[in-house]
């Protein structure tokens, strides 16, 4: 039975015992038979009319609450009730549906304008993104992707994979989900050029989907490229420039010098000074060309087990000018190419003794094991400090006199070869600076 006849027949049968008392005290009561059927039609009229008036008070209202969910079911959130005023439990509830509805509103806007926001970002960026459902049908392209097809959106969606030609970039395996190929896309010409690909998955109301961010990276790389080699240019012209100057200047003056006539009597010690100096420029610049080949020239690491206090100890042992003291370690073995190791670390040291010299103090070495499955090798000198840390590692740059500025550039492609990292601070506690070397356990 439906719940609009149950409160019906409810309502009747609760003013049923009072409607039957009182058409048989009307019929026993004497009465005229004209006031009898007066006074029984209008009892019976007022009992039908309030059992249909109380069950229209039970029955609108929760169609009223029907209608408003039905629009919020549909996304219609502008519904609002009336009658939320009083304090009863109809008006809260009315005022919850309403509160509800307000929110709902609030979250919907703000989800539009993430979504506007999130489409214009990815029409903007300059990298092609795919999403493909499970029967690998492209469901969202952006701009950046349209340029690499060579295609609109209109025709490129729908299609499949292998109709684009991405069906070997899908068939990426989960452990390769990010790495680089060689393709020729339609919309760049043709050209075979490297890119990256990442791909991840999603779900879309249930339904896993595969994104797809195809990126290039030739451009990028001939960018860095580009960088590299004015920077090798600009360092190389810089320190051709500083010896060939005065190479320059001295021969011009010895050859104005020898065209005097008659010679000066001193001519001899003349042309012989001016000689050594451009002798001695050609030897400085003959200097920084082997070591710049030098730096160019690292090979990779032959990785085997190292002791790293047998290394640590040997190098401290070779350094001479100052005590080194070593602070004993835990006994930790890493795979590594022990004469590249050997070398950064007498780098460091070397370099922590030419700061204690200043000073008269000593340096500190020694290792230990960190909590993330790397061991650090640290080496800490008494010297002054350091007063710039931004050009340590710029090739070539150094504020030693005599320096070649390779060591720390050496030693850091020393320890990035081997997966690790070389940090170069002030020490915190006391004057000087701390050296730090990270390398996998």
């Amino acid at each position: 039975m439906a719940h609009e006849r149950r409160v019906l027949l409810m309502a009747l049968a609760a003013g049923a015992p009072g409607v039957v008392v009182s058409l048989v005290l009307l019929w026993a009561g004497g009465y005229t038979p004209k006031v009898v059927w007066t006074l029984g039609a209008m009892v019976v009229c007022f009992w039908l009319g309030f059992s249909f008036a109380v069950q229209g008070r039970v029955v609108r209202p929760l169609q009223t609450v029907s209608n408003l969910l039905a629009a919020l079911r549909e996304g219609d959130y502008s519904f609002r009730a009336r009658g939320g005023r009083g304090q009863d439990a109809l008006s809260e509830v009315i005022r919850e549906i309403n509160a509800l509805g307000e929110t709902m509103r609030e979250q919907r806007i703000g989800a539009l304008e993430a979504t506007a926001l999130l489409r214009t970002v990815m029409a903007e960026i300059d990298v092609a993104v795919f999403a493909f459902d499970p029967e690998r049908r492209l469901r969202l392209v952006n701009r950046a992707g349209e340029r690499l097809l060579s295609r609109p959106e209109e025709r490129a969606y729908g299609r499949t994979a292998e109709e684009l030609g991405l069906e070997d970039v899908l068939r990426l395996r989960e452990a390769d989900a990010t790495r680089t190929l060689t393709k020729a896309f339609p919309g760049d010409g043709g050209q075979l050029r490297r890119w990256g690909v990442r791909r991840s998955t999603f779900r879309e109301r249930g339904v896993p989907h595969q994104l797809l961010v195809i990126s290039d990276l030739s451009r990028p790389l001939r960018e860095e490229e580009l960088k590299a080699w004015q920077r090798i240019v600009r360092v190389l012209g810089h320190e051709l420039n500083n010896s060939l100057a005065p190479i320059k200047s001295i021969a011009g003056s010895v050859s104005s010098l020898l065209a005097r006539d008659p010679l000066p009597e001193d001519w001899r010690e003349d042309v012989r000074s001016g000689l050594d100096v451009v002798s001695a420029r050609a030897e400085s610049l003959s200097r920084f060309m082997e070591s710049y080949a030098r730096l160019a020239r690292l090979p990779p690491p032959k990785m085997a087990p190292v002791e790293l206090g047998q290394v640590v100890r040997r190098v401290a042992g070779l350094e001479t000018r100052v005590r080194v003291s070593v602070i004993p370690g835990p006994e930790l073995s890493v795979r590594a190419d022990a004469d590249q190791l050997e070398q950064l670390l007498i780098n460091l040291v070397r370099n922590a003794a030419d700061a204690s010299l200043v000073t008269g103090g000593g340096v500190r070495v020694g290792w230990r094991a960190t909590s993330n499955a790397h061991v650090e090798i640290w080496v800490e000198d008494e010297g002054l400090g350091l007063a710039n840390t931004s050009n340590l590692f710029v090739p070539f740059f150094t504020t030693k006199p005599g320096g070649s500025g390779i060591g720390l550039v050496l030693s850091r492609q020393i320890a990035e070869a081997h997966g690790g990292a070389l940090t170069l601070e002030n020490r915190r506690a006391g004057q000087g600076c701390a050296a730090r070397l990270r390398l996998p356990a």
